[in-house]
């Protein structure tokens, strides 16, 4: 492990940041407390910028988004007690999600304390079943060998979440151990052996499908699974973390596994007897579901497949998934022969679907029109972050992404309340492409205060706040299971006012047909825009559940 030369002494939180620096961090989103402090005067004269945030969940979840989107632990900072505990949705949220994401908490003195148990929780086992590693700092030499650990544990697949607790007292120890530096790190390359045992199970399929994960999304994966796609003709659909991987342009494109069953990309999974399962694991919700005896599965992954009882792959490709799939499509050479007309009939029908509706001027809007309206906006490589709810099933299905990680949605722990501050951080590393936010009104109050933040870091971000004044999934579930209409109603405040008063701009759509102006106009305007747009969730039942029960059963 390469290293520093060795420095005079310096103060342990100093010692922290400046392996924060070797690591390339350039940013630590923080609720900070007194506990913190030392800290933040180490990061004052640093070349880390500190990212105020309005809570401890805002923080997570920037952090854990700009993990996401770069493939580097992103940091989040906040103090003993309520500060770190405020950090367990983001933690869940990176550690199901696949995202690299380091938090930093502090603690009161552990050598002498003369405050009892004031604020005192066990965070480092609080957080054990929801991190990849959950450490405290009992000595200020130990820091450079956590932090170096920390980072690889993190960013290494299957990436996740790494705690690490500060202690007060530790942190002003003098310590003059030297810093660890990373070095890079490469995937080992599936072997020819069982490259070639895929390719032969590949050549005997009669209808074989492709399908696309989170994993295909975390790293540079799109050319050659776009290439490996072409070269075979093998139809494709993806998870909803899988979306952009390949062109959803693409006529080899069947649909978003967006629905648990019934709708017709599950119609095409039934036929399937192979099932090339790149990057998808059991922790985002499953696209189908393997039964002995039945659909064959290829597991192709950066991890070996975890096993359950509802998927078993026959074989497992282990290793960097660009490599693999390149060389898994040069064994098996040009267009693959076997029948794709029910495949065929299956996009046909998808693509039917999913466009009606895409012109309707009712209003309240309905999802359809809404959706083709944030598509006819949105450039190829535009984003648009979306928060929990039923919208996010629209969006799965009808939206066509165009490049990866350009739909940003969280499908493992589908956590209401990060949208915003998702879209936020993507709009702070791409600060010349266009940012959408999409939150149901629910969502949007759980973490409305980041609005503050995004204007006081002069973002250039749209957010739209999908206004039915109900908890409008759980509404639908509710209906769906024949219970009444009764107690998931609520009030909003004005949201146009409530966006001013953060020094925002506020808009109210009273026509469908100002959906498209509005957001070009808030878009070439640059700043933050909120835009509150009344939606119309009766298509719901009629679309997604009568309709598709009534059409897929025909296919």
């Amino acid at each position: 492990m390469p290293e520093t030369a060795p420095k005079a002494p310096m103060k342990a939180s100093d010692l922290l940041v400046a392996a924060l620096e070797a690591e390339g961090v350039e940013y630590v989103f923080a609720v900070p407390g007194e506990e913190n402090l030392d800290i933040v005067e180490s990061l004052r004269t640093s070349t880390i910028e500190l990212v105020l945030n309005r809570h401890e969940q805002g923080a997570g979840f920037m952090a854990a988004t700009y993990g996401r989107l770069t493939g580097k632990a992103g940091v989040c900072m906040a103090t003993l007690g309520p500060g770190a505990t405020n950090l367990a949705t983001p933690a869940a949220y990176a550690y199901l999600g696949g995202m690299p994401l380091i938090m930093i908490t502090g603690q009161k003195p552990i050598k002498q304390s003369k405050q009892g148990q004031f604020q005192i929780v066990d965070i480092v086992s609080l957080y054990e079943p929801i991190t990849k590693m959950s450490k405290a700092i009992i000595n200020g030499n130990t820091i450079p060998a956590l932090v170096r650990e920390a980072f690889r544990v993190a960013e290494e697949e299957r990436p996740g979440t790494v705690l690490l607790e500060l202690p007060e007292d530790i942190a002003i120890e003098e310590t003059d151990e030297p810093l660890l530096l990373p070095h890079p790190r490469y995937y080992a390359i599936a072997g020819d052996t069982v490259l070639d045992e895929a390719a032969e199970m590949i050549r005997d399929a009669k209808m074989p499908l492709l399908l696309l994960g989170a994993g295909a999304n975390r790293k540079d994966a799109h050319a050659a699974l776009s290439a490996f796609a072409e070269k075979t003709q093998i139809p494709f659909f993806n998870t909803q973390m899988g979306k952009g991987v390949i062109d959803e342009r693409s006529d080899l494109f069947l649909g978003t596994a967006a629905l648990s069953d019934g709708d017709y990309i599950h119609c095409a999974i039934a036929r399937a007897d192979l099932i090339i399962n790149v990057g998808h694991d059991v922790v985002e919700k499953p696209p189908f579901l393997m039964e002995p005896g039945g659909t064959k599965v290829i597991h192709l992954n950066y991890k070996a497949a975890q096993v359950d009882q509802v998927y078993f792959p026959q074989v497992e490709v282990v290793g960097d998934l660009a490599k693999s799939i390149t060389r898994l499509g040069d064994i098996l050479g040009g267009p693959l022969e076997f029948d794709r007309s029910y495949f065929e009939r299956i996009k046909k029908e998808t693509d039917l679907h999913t466009s009606e509706g895409s012109d309707v001027s009712r209003f309240p809007v309905i999802p359809q029109r809404l959706v083709a309206d944030t598509r006819r906006v949105m450039r190829d490589d535009d984003i648009i972050a979306l928060d929990n709810g039923i919208y996010k099933i629209w969006y799965a299905r009808n939206y066509k992404a165009h490049k990866p990680n350009t739909i940003l949605l969280d499908n493992a722990l589908a956590t209401m309340g990060a949208g915003l501050a998702s879209a936020m951080m993507a709009a702070k590393l791409n600060p010349d492409k266009r940012v959408m936010a999409i939150c149901g009104d629910g969502g949007f109050m759980m973490n409305s205060q980041e609005m503050e933040t995004a204007v006081r870091e002069k973002l250039n971000l749209v957010v739209v706040v999908l206004d039915d004044s109900s908890y409008g999934m759980i509404r639908w579930k509710q209906a769906h299971a024949g219970f009444p209409d009764w107690g998931l109603q609520f009030g909003n405040p004005d949201f146009v006012a409530y966006a001013n008063s953060y020094g925002a701009t506020g808009h109210r759509i009273t026509r469908t047909e100002d959906l498209v102006p509005t957001f070009e106009k808030a878009f070439e305007a640059g700043g933050v825009h909120l835009v509150d747009v009344p939606v119309d969730y009766s298509e719901n039942q009629r679309v997604l559940i009568d309709e598709l029960a009534a059409k897929t059963c025909l296919i």
